[in-house]
């Protein structure tokens, strides 16, 4: 059996352009989550961290994408906390792409990429062992276990000022596969909080991906708007997603609603997501 193929890391190494663009899925919803893999984003978020969405709830999402175009290897898991138990499970359950949240230093990236992989050649990997799970088509791929190490793409976000300070080292721990940099809990911890538009939050995202190109990885980001979306390609991020499927659907329905009333619909500002 063919060893599944994640598409998003190939995607980083080789700094794809146009540069992907995906959005979050925050509805709890395996039925929403599957029409959005069929929307034509390049990659879809699945969020953990602020979306009471289990273990159990992801393998039931990712299984409803695998029959969309945004399929298997184009979802992006965001976890709730570097927790080693958490990442065990997601990768038994298929998981290829994860991304860590609020990640500050450099010892705490390398605890992230510890724990998704397997120990071989000392490497330092933490990765609890299982031969039959979802990830390894339940032992009909023989070799998974000597080749899930270099199929994992791990994403490490940075969400303060010090770990701003802190993304030189961060980038050049071995494993990290991308930065992504959160403009929410990054403006709120600059004391801007809900003003992602703030010119000083602006400046800060433009360093900071000017610091991961410079370690030499790609950076991502999250906005709420098309015209801030654009702005970050523009700015050379190399991964963006707009808003999320509950931002969009909410759009969608206070639009319909201010034309029946004839009313003028006003976009947030500060990218809301």
């Amino acid at each position: 059996m063919n060893f599944p193929h994640n598409a998003f890391k190939e995607w980083m190494q080789a700094r794809r352009k146009p540069v992907p663009l995906g959005t979050w899925m925050m509805t709890h919803s395996a039925q929403v989550s599957e029409a959005m893999g069929f929307a034509g984003f390049d990659f879809l978020v699945l969020d953990m961290e602020h979306v009471p969405v289990d273990s159990a709830d992801a393998v039931t999402i990712m299984r409803a994408l695998e029959g969309t175009p945004t399929k298997g290897g184009q979802i992006v898991v965001r976890l709730p906390w570097n927790d080693p138990i958490i990442v065990k499970r997601l990768l038994d359950g298929g998981a290829t792409t994860l991304m860590f949240p609020f990640i500050q230093n450099a010892e705490e990236a390398k605890s992230a990429i510890a724990s998704t992989r397997y120990p071989q050649n000392g490497n330092g990997g933490t990765r609890g062992c299982a031969a039959v799970h979802r990830a390894s088509r339940y032992g009909a791929i023989s070799d998974y276990l000597l080749r899930a190490n270099d199929s994992v793409c791990s994403i490490v976000q940075i969400e303060t000022p010090e770990a701003m300070a802190n993304i030189p080292s961060i980038a050049a721990v071995e494993g990290v596969d991308a930065v992504f940099i959160g403009p929410g809990d990054l403006s709120a911890n600059m004391g801007y909080l809900g003003n992602i538009a703030n010119d000083d939050v602006r400046h800060a995202l433009k360093a900071g991906v000017d610091a991961v190109h410079a370690a030499g990885k790609p950076c991502g980001i999250v906005l709420g708007n098309p015209e801030m979306v654009r702005w970050a390609i523009e700015l050379g991020y190399d991964f963006v997603a707009i808003g999320s499927d509950m931002s969009m659907l909410l759009a969608r329905a206070k639009e319909q609603i201010a034309a029946v009333r004839g009313e003028k619909q006003q976009q947030a500002a500060g990218g809301v997501y």
